[in-house]
C-alpha cells in the first residue's frame, strides 16, 4: 500500500479508533500529516453525526500522547548514540529522520527548556520529534505529559476548527477535499498560535520580574 492508498484508506475509514491510531503515528518517529485525520474527522462529525467533534479532539490528544510517549521513553532508555545512529540510518531516512532534525530538536528543546514540549508541539518539523530531547535530557514524566498534552489539545483544536470552518462555509462533500484544503492553512495557523503563545510567555515572564 502506496501513501495516496493508505491517506484514501484513512479518509474512508475515519472513526474514534482510527484517529487515536494515526494520531500516535503522527506523534512518533513515523511521517505521517495530521491534517489526514482531524480536518477531516471534524468535517464528518459535522456533516453526518457519526462522530462527536470534542470526541474528535479528545482522541486526537490521546493517540498524540501515545507517540510521544513512544519517542520519549525510546530516547530515554536507548540513549543519545543510538539515537543519532537511528537518525543517519537508512530506516531513519526512510521515516524522514536525519542527524541535523534530531539536532535542532535538542537545540531547541535546551534554547526553551522543558516548556518546549508544548511550544515545540505548534511548529511544523519540530512537533513530531520535540519528545526525542525530552527523553534524552530525563524530563520527568507528568511534566512531559501536562505539557504534550496541552500542547497537542490546542493544536487539534487548530485543526478541528479548520474542519469545522470548512464545513460552515464550503459546499465540499468528500473528506479527501476537506484535507487538501486543510493543509493550505494548517501550518500558517501553527506559526501564529506559537507567536501568541510566546508573546503571552514572555508578558508573564516580564510581569513576574516585574514585581
Amino acid at each position: 500500500m502506496d501513501t495516496a492508498e493508505l491517506f484514501k484508506w484513512v479518509l474512508e475509514n475515519l472513526d474514534y479508533w482510527v484517529v487515536t491510531l494515526f494520531m500516535a503515528i503522527e506523534s512518533s518517529f513515523i511521517p505521517f500529516p495530521s491534517e489526514v485525520v482531524v480536518p477531516p474527522a471534524a468535517w464528518l462529525a459535522m456533516a453526518d453525526g457519526s462522530m462527536n467533534i470534542i470526541f474528535v479532539v479528545v482522541f486526537a490528544t490521546v493517540g498524540a500522547d501515545l507517540g510521544a510517549l513512544v519517542n520519549y521513553y525510546l530516547a530515554r532508555w536507548l540513549g543519545r548514540p543510538i539515537v543519532y545512529k537511528f537518525a543517519n540510518s537508512r530506516f531513519g531516512h526512510i521515516c524522514l529522520i536525519d542527524e541535523e532534525k534530531v539536532k535542532h530538536s535538542e537545540e531547541y528543546f535546551r534554547k526553551h527548556g522543558a516548556a518546549s514540549t508544548f511550544f515545540g508541539r505548534l511548529v511544523p518539523g519540530v512537533r513530531q520529534l520535540i519528545s526525542i530531547p525530552a527523553g534524552l535530557a530525563g524530563m520527568k514524566l507528568l511534566p512531559f505529559l501536562l505539557y504534550t498534552t496541552l500542547g497537542a489539545g490546542i493544536w487539534n483544536i487548530v485543526l478541528a476548527g479548520i474542519g469545522y470552518a470548512i464545513y460552515e462555509t464550503t459546499e465540499l462533500k468528500t473528506t479527501e477535499q476537506v484535507y487538501k484544503m486543510a493543509t493550505e492553512y494548517s501550518h500558517e495557523i501553527g506559526y501564529v498560535l506559537l507567536g501568541i503563545a510566546v508573546f503571552v510567555v514572555a508578558f508573564l515572564i516580564y510581569k513576574a520580574v516585574k514585581k
